[in-house]
């Protein structure tokens, strides 16, 4: 497996205080990641760093291979940001358009949407379960499927890393569940490299192969399978933290029924 995410001695600060200080570390492909730690450790800082919305005060990011700096593939990167199921429900869109916006890039602004790319859409929304819900209004659907939709967007560009920022925020414990299955059979049947902020430890280490765990302006990589994790992520939050390693039985999660994700 190849490296596709290498990060050396990274800092980042906000007016000379550094958050983030010589942080390294490196993601192989097909990793599942879980970025954890208390709040204001940096988590959603370091995606941004790794998404290049922010540049770093020192330090080298690589992705895919490339200095950040001269990486332009980023149609090969998919993000879902924290809260991005907060939408009103007078909003106007279709499932179908916010999933489809996303081929703006490739197919241009203004052009009309042919079948080939309303194929691409309907294939997106499969993937995660949402297939009927193409006509529904993206303001009238639950949290949980909301979020669907938005992974869905991700998923129409073929990306081979995908960061979510906190994406269980605000759904209930069924669909968060679901959710969670859903990312790990796109990281399990496709490949898809999956790092992933989120205060869900328990949850998380179900699926994870590896814990991304900050704190003190650091990054400590676990195996959540390692026999001093638990140790460890329990000194981090300053609480005794169950780490359960077994899988859970998602077979039956993504079969088209998903009415009450």
């Amino acid at each position: 497996m190849g490296k596709v995410i290498e990060v050396n001695n990274l800092s980042f600060g906000y007016d000379g205080r550094l958050t983030i200080k010589d942080v390294s570390f490196s993601v192989d492909k097909g990793d599942f990641v879980g970025i954890i730690g208390p709040n204001g450790s940096g988590k959603s800082t370091l995606v941004k760093l790794l998404l290049g919305i922010l540049r770093p005060s020192g330090g080298q990011i690589r992705i895919l291979g490339e200095n950040i700096e001269k990486f332009n593939c980023w149609d090969k990167i998919g993000y879902v940001s924290q809260k991005a199921n907060a939408y009103n429900t007078a909003f106007p869109a279709t499932v179908e358009e916010v999933v489809s916006a996303n081929l703006f890039s490739r197919i241009g602004l203004f052009k009309p949407i042919g079948r080939k790319h309303r194929d691409v859409v309907y294939n997106a929304l499969k993937l995660v379960g949402m297939q009927d819900y193409g006509k529904s209004l993206i303001g009238n659907l639950s949290g949980g499927q909301q979020q669907r939709v938005f992974i869905a967007r991700v998923l129409v560009s073929e990306p081979e890393i995908m960061f979510l920022d906190e994406p269980t925020v605000g759904i209930d414990v069924k669909s968060e569940e679901e959710l969670y299955c859903m990312l790990a059979r796109l990281n399990n049947e496709l490949g898809i490299t999956i790092m992933m902020v989120t205060h869900d430890i328990s949850a998380v280490t179900v699926h994870a192969n590896k814990l991304a765990c900050m704190a003190d302006k650091g990054l400590v990589m676990h195996d959540p399978k390692e026999e001093d994790a638990k140790k460890y992520i329990s000194q981090l939050y300053g609480y005794e933290v169950n780490l359960h390693i077994h899988q859970h039985n998602c077979d039956n999660v993504m079969k088209g029924d998903e009415d009450n994700v």
